[in-house]
Order: C-alpha cells, then structure tokens, then sequence
C-alpha cells in the first residue's frame, strides 16, 4: 500500500443476514431515505410561513405521493442505467434488465421517473404538480446523501488515481489509492444541496412554484459536474467528447433547464397570500 493511502474501511455490504435473505446497505439506504424524506416533507406541508400561507398539497397527498415516487426513483433510475451507460450490454442480455440487485442506477433516469410520477399524480390528485414537484426536490438530499454513503460501503463508483493524502485504496480498485469520490458528492449534492434548498425556503421559495425544483436541477448539476473530475468514468464508457464523462453531459440539459426554470418562476406571480 502506498505510504499516504488510507486503509479502506471494510464494511460487510449486507448489514443483516437471515438463511436467504439479506439486508444490504444500499437497499437500506433506499429505505431509509425515502423514509425520513417523507417526515421532512411533511414538517414541511405543515409550516404554512413557508408557503405565506396553507401549502396547496395536504399531508394526506403526500403520504399517497410515496408510493408513486417511490416507483418513480426504481423504475426510472434502472431505465436510466440501461439506457444511458450500458446498452449494448442490456440488448445482449435482457434478463438482466430486472436484476437491480446486482446493482446499476441512474440519477438522471431518477430524476426523470419522479418527474413522470409528480405529473401523474398531480394530474390524478387534481392539485398543482410545480409545488408537489418542489417538495420533492426539497427533500431529496437526504436520499441522495444516503446513496453515495452506501456506494463507498460497497466499495463501488470510486475515484481517479490520486497522491492526496486522503486517497483510499479500495479493494477493487487496484493498488493506487484513488478519490474518495463517493463521499465528496455525498457532502455535495447531499449535505450541502440539502441545506442550500433549505436556505432558499426560508428565503420564501417555496411561495413561487419552480424555485425549488430548478434550484435543485442548477445545483445538483453543478455539484455532479465537479465530482466528475475527481470519480473515475464508468469502464464500459469511459471519457466521452471532449473528455467528459456521462454525468457531464447528461448534467448539461439539467442546469440549463434548472435557469430556465428559476427565471420563469421569478416572473410568475406568488402562491395566493392566506
């Protein structure tokens, strides 16, 4: 090992085991996440300073939300893998398509999917879908923050070859000690989008429909950018046009829609004042 690697913190990627069954990490940190982003949301309904006023959604519309973004998230973040990073693979072997346990989803895909999901069922639950869409993304974070705890866990989607002092040598990454990359986009497009967005609610966001959800776009984008420099690109890709990865590029479309967003939002009139 080199002399300023840091010994990686080996984890049992299945927290519980039970003849057959297991409880691994990364699905646990699905669990978790969808979970406290359901509490969250709904302190968040409940605080009516927030909206200047009652929120246009009802807590009941949220906790039958759940289920819809919860197959949003699954189902689009597994589309979005296929699709985006290995689809000649997938075309060659489409039984593995459904085998999301072995791993393999796409934020981007995600992202879509809760998109597609808070459309549905505004449409069906007859309430606007822009405040809907901007709670999701208020709470978001957390899950995303989960996830990247659980992708260093399972030693997966680590960094480029590094000399820093805090490069960790993961067990199948090779001998070099590389980026932990996973931690840096938890603290970023977890933590820190987390409480930025929390920042602009205080800041009356919520009040003007879209804020939230374009800011969430600009700056996930942003904060996913930036890792990429330092997260070594999927192997079956590699670098792309002009050496970026697939996260760049499908980063772009996303903060360009997230300032078209914000600045279409600040041109509409507020939420009626209670």
């Amino acid at each position: 090992m080199p002399l300023l690697a840091l010994p990686f913190p080996v984890i049992d990627p299945v927290l519980i085991s039970v003849g057959p069954f297991a409880v691994r990490w990364y699905a646990l940190a699905y669990i978790v996440g969808i979970l406290l982003g359901w509490l969250y949301a709904r302190r968040l309904i409940r605080n009516e300073r927030l909206w200047g006023g009652p929120a246009p959604l009802t807590v009941q519309d949220f906790d039958d939300f759940v289920l819809w973004v919860t197959l949003g998230i699954i189902l689009g973040g597994r589309a979005g893998y296929v699709l985006f990073y290995n689809l000649p693979h997938f075309i060659a072997n489409p039984a593995e398509i459904f085998q999301v346990w072995h791993g393999g989803m796409s934020f981007h895909g995600g992202f879509l999917g809760c998109v597609i999901a808070v459309i549905a069922f505004a449409k069906k639950r007859g309430i606007l879908f822009l405040p809907l869409g901007d709670l999701t993304c208020a709470v978001a974070p957390i899950g995303l923050f989960l996830g990247r705890l659980a992708n260093f866990i399972n030693s997966e989607l680590w960094g480029r070859v590094t000399d820093v002092p805090w490069g960790i040598v993961f067990p199948n990454g090779g001998s070099l000690p590389r980026h932990p990359s996973q931690l840096y986009e938890a603290a970023l497009e977890g933590l820190a989008l987390l409480i930025l967005l929390n920042i602009f609610m205080r800041m009356g966001a919520l009040k003007r429909p879209g804020t939230i959800l374009g800011a969430f776009a600009l700056f996930y984008g942003m904060a996913r950018t930036f890792c990429e420099f330092f997260r070594e690109p999927d192997a079956q890709l590699g670098f792309l046009w002009g050496g970026m990865t697939m996260g760049m590029l499908l980063s772009v479309p996303l903060m360009l829609i997230g300032i078209a967003l914000i600045v279409w939002a600040s041109k509409r009139p507020p939420l009626p004042q209670a």
